[in-house]
């Protein structure tokens, strides 16, 4: 029977150790996180200001001719530099975060599946608890969940797992792909006045639906404290397996593609630079050419609201991929020139705290827009958030190299940290490992 902490004939350590990820390569991802959290923050924003179709469409709450033309340039400019890249970037690194908590745990003598399990068991409640107090848009349960899923293959080489992250994402969007070019279709039609009366009628009830939506999340948003908190309860206490299924084609793959990376050397420096180069060029340029050219479609008809489920939905699954890749490995690029600045150390600070600013950010930002809150969300114009933007990215640059230096980690890392090991006695002929 195997140790807790010994391999199997044939697993990862046949072709990667952890002591290749020096402690400058941990550096660059938490750089990366940092950036990643910060422009997560760019998205999200919305989400607090308004109801949750807002993040769909610039028409929405307001739809032509209340549009404002500042909102939906800020929303553009959104969606071509940070929709889905910035979730991608956290969601790899999450995948690579779980093989490093893996190699942790066994250098402490623990077993890493269950300590795993653990972890993402209590990642799982804190999510749970986010949706239940604060906000709808949750990604912690979601990613606990795939995160158990993703971590049962981490024993694959990483060549496969790369390509069965690759065939699941592209497969999985790419089918939902051919239903929504045939419903943006049938839209137009719609719009032009020459759909089917089974058309009209269908769009006429997604209209409705629309509506229905906006006025429940209104009455929410406009809420108490704990009269929020009781409809979350009784309205849609499982909102977020709902956002489970709706990005689990996202998330897990990849989750998988981020294991794979950091088993391919990505993160341990053994990349080329000059193909970082190539991947950061190609990624960046095309993904943001067809990210453009969605968004711009999308402008020069009035954002349809069925278009723009499908825009921010598969047709984006591409373009996010490549500028995701693109970023992860510019980000990577600009890590040895940047480590050693303020803006490098502040940003790096930023990402070893991400759990702390992602949920610290929840807190923020609804007290600015809830109706326990200051109510923001009546007043503010969409046109303003980017300014609500900068004041939150200043917020969340500003604590944690303070922080760091006095405690070691984030406020909520060190809990998440204590609650997983909580009765777990430490090998004796081990050393403590701060990283697990």
């Amino acid at each position: 029977m195997l140790a807790p902490h010994s391999r199997p004939e044939g697993s990862p350590a046949s072709w990667w150790h952890p002591d290749r990820l020096m402690p400058e390569r941990i550096g660059a991802l938490d750089f990366v996180r940092g950036v990643a959290v910060l422009g997560i923050l760019a998205i999200n924003v919305t989400g607090f200001w308004g109801p949750l179709l807002a993040t769909f469409s610039p028409a929405i709450p307001r739809p032509e001719p209340g549009l404002e033309a500042g909102g939906a340039l800020w929303f553009a400019a959104a969606y071509i530099l940070f929709e889905g890249k910035m979730r991608g970037l956290f969601t790899l690194l999450f995948g690579a975060s779980m093989m490093l908590f893996a190699d942790a745990a066994e250098r402490r003598g623990a077993n890493p599946d269950l300590m795993q399990v653990r972890r993402l068991l209590w990642l799982m409640l804190f999510g749970y608890a986010h949706y239940v107090l604060l906000w709808w848009g949750d990604i912690l349960l979601p990613y606990a969940v795939c995160g158990m899923l993703a971590f049962a293959l981490r024993r694959l080489a990483p060549e496969p797992l790369a390509a069965a992250a690759l065939f699941l994402f592209l497969a999985s969007h790419g089918l939902e792909m051919v239903g929504d070019l045939a419903s943006i279709a049938t839209e137009s039609r719609v719009l032009a006045g020459h759909g089917a009366p089974a058309e009209t009628a269908e769009h006429a009830a997604m209209m409705g639906r629309i509506a229905v939506s906006i006025a429940a999340d209104t009455r929410l948003l406009h809420a108490p404290f704990l009269d929020a908190v009781r409809i979350r309860l009784t309205t849609a206490p499982f909102l977020p397996l709902e956002n489970l299924a709706a990005t689990f084609f996202e998330t897990f793959p990849l989750m998988l593609l981020g294991m794979a990376l950091l088993r391919m050397g990505l993160f341990t420096g053994e990349w080329a630079d000059s193909t970082l180069r190539r991947m950061a060029m190609i990624g960046i340029s095309a993904g943001g050419a067809m990210s453009a050219a969605l968004i711009g479609w999308a402008a020069l008809h009035g954002f349809p609201p069925g278009a723009m489920f499908a825009i921010m939905g598969s047709l984006a699954s591409i373009p996010h991929l490549a500028m995701t890749l693109g970023y992860l490995a510019a980000l990577l690029l600009l890590w040895p020139r940047l480590q050693d600045s303020a803006a490098g150390r502040r940003l790096t600070a930023a990402g070893r705290c991400a759990f702390t600013n992602y949920l610290g950010t929840t807190l923020v930002m609804c007290a600015l827009f809830a109706g326990w809150g200051l109510g923001l969300g009546d007043v503010l114009p969409r046109a303003a958030l980017p300014l609500v933007v900068l004041a939150g990215w200043a917020l969340m640059l500003a604590w944690p190299e303070w922080w760091l230096a006095r405690f070691g980690q984030g406020p909520l890392e060190a809990l998440w940290r204590r609650l997983t090991w909580l009765g777990v006695p430490r090998s004796p002929s081990r050393p403590a490992d701060d990283a697990a």
